[in-house]
């Protein structure tokens, strides 16, 4: 995909694969819109991007509170230009609480944060007439049984937090296929499994356990690979709707294939961030 002179947004490009994925992205002569919550934790990646000859900016956005969600669609949408590709990769896991909306933490913050930011920028990603939405999910959504719709609007109730991320990672898989059903024929998403990545994803959990399990994951830069696999491939260009893992299609668990599921889902969370379904 030729991405010269494009609009790209990818959230959480402070650090981890996001970092990796901005700075490739920034190679590849796109105008990278690193959306992340805090410019000083961001201010290195805008100046590795603008060393390297790239161009890049900060959009402020909080992916747990819906109206800074809205706030940073909406300071994009005033640019009236389209949106080339929009890579959904900030996430947590292994936190406990509620978003400032009230929804369990992580489903909030790794699923219905992106599904609202995603449906806003909508219009520039169809405007773009060829565009690629890139949620970057996790194998932990084959552990996932389903959603508990009480639970989603409750305080994280396990003590590792692992179930609520492997929910929040089935969302992100159902959402990416339906949003294939609903958007524009040029509009393309993908969903994936970067492998196991020592990220600051796992920065809630607690510092003796995330050092040990880090010893064993893939770097940022192994991690990222799959992510630009779908956000530039040419090979990936007219597919969409579809999950992958190591840059190749890979089948998804048995509930991320429900339609039936996918649509109540998006329903569902429509509902939540007061959007029509």
């Amino acid at each position: 995909m030729n991405l010269d002179g494009k609009n790209v947004i990818v959230t959480g490009a402070n650090t981890g694969i996001g970092r990796v994925t901005a700075l490739e992205l920034g190679k590849r002569k796109a105008k990278v819109l690193l959306a992340c919550r805090s410019e000083e934790r961001a201010r290195p990646v805008l100046d590795e991007i603008a060393a390297s000859g790239g161009s890049a900016e900060f959009l402020p956005l909080d992916l747990a509170d819906l109206a800074s969600v809205r706030a940073a669609a909406a300071a994009f949408l005033r640019r009236d230009e389209p949106l080339s590709v929009l890579v959904n990769n900030a996430g947590l896991a292994g936190a406990h609480g509620l978003t400032r909306d009230g929804f369990e933490i992580t489903f909030g913050t790794n699923h219905l944060g992106p599904y609202l930011f995603t449906r806003l920028l909508l219009p520039a990603l169809e405007r773009a007439g060829e565009a690629r939405v890139v949620n970057v999910a996790s194998e932990g959504h084959y552990r996932a049984r389903g959603f508990d719709w009480d639970d989603v609007r409750r305080p994280t109730r396990t003590t590792t937090g692992f179930p609520e991320y492997c929910v929040s990672k089935l969302a992100n898989v159902l959402f990416s296929a339906e949003l294939a059903r609903r958007a524009g024929p040029g509009v393309h998403t993908y969903s994936l499994h970067p492998g196991a990545v020592a990220s600051d994803v796992w920065r809630e959990v607690p510092w003796g356990l995330r050092h040990f399990m880090k010893l064993f994951m893939l770097s940022n830069e192994q991690g990222a690979r799959t992510t630009l696999y779908c956000a530039t491939s040419e090979d990936a260009a007219p597919q969409t709707g579809l999950y992958y893992e190591g840059c190749k299609e890979k089948r998804p668990s048995r509930l991320a294939r429900d339609e039936a599921l996918a649509r109540e889902l998006w329903e569902r969370s429509a509902q939540y961030v007061g959007l029509a379904a």
